[in-house]
């Protein structure tokens, strides 16, 4: 068996194993998962991408496996990006604690589907037209440039935009208790619930956010196998994950910024490729970390003065 063949292979063992663990383990119906509970499972996610990256430096060398980590960290840094989103649908839809694992174990299945499709185009994309991989360049430079001047302020409410009133008016809908149902029958007539809902707006978050992600992992490599594996291994702790940021939305104001100054750094640097100046992927790595860890810390610290200098 070649090296590739073995590498897709221990990728999907680890994929259904993983994906059979969450549904039948860790996400249990009408249970609340607490905050030792998600940082437990949220380590175990860590170290099966972690061991799988050791595999690919052992299997393979350094470069890839260092292609994989950096991929893997970005993927990680957008996903922080995507739960806030979360955040404001469950609170918005007022989603009971005891529905919101089962919610969020179906939305990383979705995620996961979307992502291999958005990713299987990619390929294809980048394939028959390679000068495309600078118009995903072009798309990370300036999305990183919108989210660093985007405020807070600027996310409503979840009601009162587009895509819930486009599904509140086309669906058969109603707003009561769903008692951890998708559907109720009132009156004769079947209805979605809030919880089907919800599974809607993570199902078309994930898409408006693969747009980014997977732009993002083709700018650091074009390895299939890195492409899938990053992507795919950060999107598996996003339930976990989810938990651990939920009650710490707030404590990161700053994070974007950091994020957007990732994505317009990746973007940047496969234009600087053009006139012959490469960074090494360990570069990409390091800065990655820093500019992420930097804007966790600035978060904290500006907080921690703001309350400070309150009467």
């Amino acid at each position: 068996m070649s090296a590739d063949a073995l590498s897709y292979l221990l990728f999907i063992i680890a994929l259904v194993l993983s994906l059979v663990l969450d549904s039948f383990v860790f996400s249990k119906k009408n249970a609340e998962t607490t905050l030792k509970q998600a940082g437990l499972q949220y380590l175990f996610w860590v170290v099966v991408a972690l061991v799988y990256g050791i595999y690919l430096w052992k299997e393979y060398d350094s470069h890839k496996s260092i292609l994989y980590f950096t991929a893997y960290l970005m993927e990680m840094s957008l996903s922080i990006d995507n739960i806030f989103v979360f955040v404001l649908i469950f609170s918005s839809l007022q989603i009971s604690k005891a529905n919101i694992g089962r919610v969020l174990m179906i939305g990383v299945l979705l995620a996961i589907v979307l992502r291999i499709l958005f990713i299987l185009l990619g390929i294809a994309l980048v394939t028959k037209f390679h000068m495309i991989l600078y118009g995903f360049g072009l798309l990370l430079i300036y999305t990183g440039i919108k989210l660093f001047f985007e405020k807070k302020e600027e996310h409503t409410d979840i009601k009162e935009g587009r895509i819930y009133k486009f599904f509140e008016k086309y669906l058969r809908y109603t707003d009561v208790e769903p008692e951890g149902k998708f559907r109720l029958e009132l009156n004769g007539q079947v209805y979605f619930t809030r919880l089907f809902l919800t599974v809607l707006l993570i199902g078309v978050t994930d898409i408006v956010f693969a747009i980014d992600s997977i732009p993002a992992v083709f700018a650091i490599t074009t390895d299939n196998i890195v492409v899938f594996s990053s992507n795919i291994f950060a999107v598996l702790g996003l339930r976990a994950l989810f938990f651990i940021l939920q009650k710490m939305a707030d404590e990161f104001d700053f994070l974007q910024q950091g994020i957007a100054v990732v994505l317009i750094f990746i973007g940047a640097k496969m234009f600087l490729e053009l006139v012959h100046v490469e960074i090494p992927h360990w570069v990409s790595l390091v800065f990655i970390i820093l500019c992420i860890g930097a804007s966790i810390l600035y978060s904290h610290y500006h907080r921690k003065y703001k309350h400070n200098e309150l009467p």
